[in-house]
This record gives C-alpha cells, sequence and structure tokens, in this order.
C-alpha cells in the first residue's frame, strides 16, 4: 500500500490521462479545416438535415414525456 501513498498511482493515471487527450487534441488539430469546398445547396442541405433531426429528438423526447405523464 505504500505505492499508493506515494502518489505512484496518481501520477500514473494523470500521465496516461494526458497521453490519451494529447491524441485526441491531434486529431482535432488535423482535421479542424476541411478539405473539400461544399456549395450552398451542400450547406443548406446539411443544415436542414441539423434541423430535421433536432426536431425529431424533440419530438422523440416530447412521445417520452407524455407517455410517463
Amino acid at each position: 500500500m505504500a505505492f499508493i501513498e506515494n502518489g505512484l498511482v496518481l501520477k500514473r493515471v494523470r500521465e496516461y490521462i494526458r497521453r490519451q487527450y494529447s491524441v485526441i487534441t491531434e486529431i482535432n488539430r488535423k482535421y479542424a479545416t476541411p478539405r473539400i469546398t461544399m456549395s450552398r445547396w451542400v450547406k443548406f442541405s446539411l443544415l436542414f438535415l441539423r434541423l430535421y433531426l433536432l426536431f425529431l429528438v424533440i419530438l422523440l423526447g416530447y412521445k417520452f414525456f407524455t407517455m410517463l405523464t
């Protein structure tokens, strides 16, 4: 139990989390700027799909709460 008191386990856990976080930030930095160009119609279509998805999630939540009451 002495290795727990010295903080060795905590240091290893922190190091593991820091390594995993750095991998995620590296991936996010790599894909931060898109490599393709989108037309206005594509942007509009994607926006419409996002709004439609949001509408479906709200509708699903509404149905869930009405079934509970």
